[in-house]
C-alpha cells in the first residue's frame, strides 16, 4: 500500500479529518477561510453573556490571553520545524526568541547605548536577520551531533544568550529596556491602534503572522525541502547515502526555526514596551518543546494546539484557589501530569501526524514479518 493511501486511510478513521480530507480543494480552502475569520472574532467571545470573561479567563483579560497564545503558537510552529520536521532536538529555542526581542530593544529603546531610536517596524527585518544568523551560528558547529549531544549544545547556546543579557551593561540585565515603541498604525480619529490597554490589535497581528507561518510551513513540508527533512529525521546516514545534502537541509531547519523564533520575540517586545534578561529563562524553551510534544510533533495542527495549551492553561489557573493556594503555583505540576498522561494514552501527541502514524505502522509490519 502506498504512503498516500495509507495516510488517507488513517485520516478517515477520525470523523472530522475524514470529512475534511474528502472535500474538494476549493471547499477545503473555504473551510479554512471560515475558521480564520472566526479566529479573528475570538476577542469578542468574552462579551457573550452566557460565557463572560470570568469563565474563560481569571486574573487576566481575555484579549491579552489571546495575544500570549498567538506568540506561543508562533514559537511552537518554529520549533516544530526543527524538532518535528527535521528531527533535531533543540532545548535552546528561547535563545532565538531573545535575539529577536533584544535586537528590537537595542535599536528602538531610549535606554539603549546606541541611541538609534528606530521605529518598531524598521527594527523587525534586522531582528529577523540576526535571528537567522544566530541559527546558522548554532547549526554549523552541531551538524555532526545528534540526540542528547545536540540537546546539550543547544541548551548551552540559550544559556550563553541569557548570561550575556544578564551580565552585559550593553544589554542592561534585569534593568532592561523601557519605552519600546509599538507597531505603527492609527485609527481614523488619530488614536494609535496598538497601545498598552487593549491587546486585541496585537492578537490580530499575531494571528496574521501565525497564518502566514502555517502557509509557509505547509508548503515547505510538501516540498523537496520537507521530504529531505523527513529523510534526515528517519535515518540521517541513509538519507546521506541516497544523495540528500544533510548539511544544507539541517542548516535550513535551524535558520527557518530561528527566524520564526526571532519573530516571536519581536512580537512580544512590541506589546509591553519592556524587555529584560529575566524573560529568557531556559524553562521557556522546555515549555515550548512540551507544547510541541503534547500537541503532536511533526504536525502543524498539533503544534498549534500545543502552543495554545501551554499559554492558556497557566492563564486559566490564575486566581483559582486550590487548598488555599493560587492554582497558578501548581502549573508545572499540572503540565507534568498532562505530559505523563498524554505519553501513556497518546504517545504521538493529541493530534498525531498522519504521515508519522503511517510510517510507524509500516515499520511494525516489517518487524512482524
Amino acid at each position: 500500500m502506498s504512503e498516500t493511501s495509507e495516510v488517507t486511510k488513517q485520516a478517515r478513521r477520525l470523523p472530522l479529518r475524514g470529512w475534511y480530507a474528502n472535500l474538494p480543494r476549493p471547499a477545503r480552502w473555504a473551510v479554512l477561510a471560515v475558521f480564520a475569520a472566526l479566529a479573528y472574532l475570538l476577542p469578542y467571545v468574552g462579551d457573550i453573556p452566557l460565557i463572560g470573561p470570568q469563565i474563560i479567563t481569571t486574573g487576566i483579560d481575555w484579549p491579552t490571553a489571546l495575544f500570549y497564545m498567538s506568540y506561543y503558537v508562533l514559537l511552537a510552529l518554529g520549533l516544530n520545524v526543527v524538532v518535528g520536521f527535521a528531527g533535531l532536538l533543540d532545548l535552546g529555542y528561547v535563545g532565538f526568541f531573545a535575539v529577536g526581542a533584544l535586537t528590537v530593544a537595542v535599536l528602538t529603546s531610549p535606554d539603549s547605548q546606541l541611541q538609534t531610536k528606530w521605529s518598531w517596524l524598521a527594527a523587525v527585518p534586522v531582528a529577523i536577520a540576526l535571528s537567522v544568523v544566530s541559527g546558522l551560528i548554532l547549526g554549523w558547529p552541531t551538524l555532526r551531533l545528534r540526540g542528547d549531544y545536540l540537546a546539550i549544545v543547544t541548551l548551552g547556546f540559550a544559556e550563553i544568550i541569557r548570561t550575556a543579557a544578564d551580565s552585559s551593561e550593553f544589554l542592561r540585565g534585569d534593568r532592561g529596556f523601557t519605552k519600546l515603541p509599538h507597531p505603527p498604525g492609527n485609527h481614523s480619529n488619530g488614536k494609535p491602534i496598538f497601545g498598552i490597554i487593549d491587546a486585541t490589535p496585537y492578537f490580530w497581528l499575531g494571528l496574521t503572522l501565525v497564518i502566514l507561518v502555517v502557509i509557509g510551513a505547509r508548503n515547505l513540508e510538501r516540498s523537496r525541502v520537507g521530504r529531505s527533512w523527513l529523510a534526515i529525521r528517519e535515518d540521517e546516514e541513509a538519507a546521506e547515502v541516497m544523495g540528500v545534502r544533510t548539511v544544507k537541509f539541517k542548516l535550513w531547519a535551524f535558520a527557518i526555526g530561528a527566524s520564526i523564533g526571532g519573530f516571536g520575540g519581536v512580537l512580544f517586545a512590541g506589546q509591553p514596551g519592556f524587555v529584560n534578561s529575566s524573560t529568557f529563562q531556559l524553562l521557556f524553551s522546555i515549555l515550548v518543546l512540551a507544547g510541541v510534544v503534547m500537541g503532536g510533533s511533526g504536525n502543524i495542527p498539533g503544534a498549534i494546539l500545543g502552543g495554545v495549551l501551554i499559554s492558556y492553561i497557566p492563564d486559566r489557573l490564575r486566581n483559582v484557589e486550590v487548598f488555599g493556594t493560587d492554582a497558578f503555583e501548581y502549573r508545572f505540576l499540572i503540565f507534568g501530569l498532562l505530559i505523563i498522561l498524554i505519553m501513556i494514552f497518546r504517545p504521538q501527541g493529541i493530534i498525531p501526524s498522519r504521515r508519522r502514524a503511517a510510517e510507524l505502522k509500516d515499520r511494525a509490519k516489517e518487524v512482524q514479518a
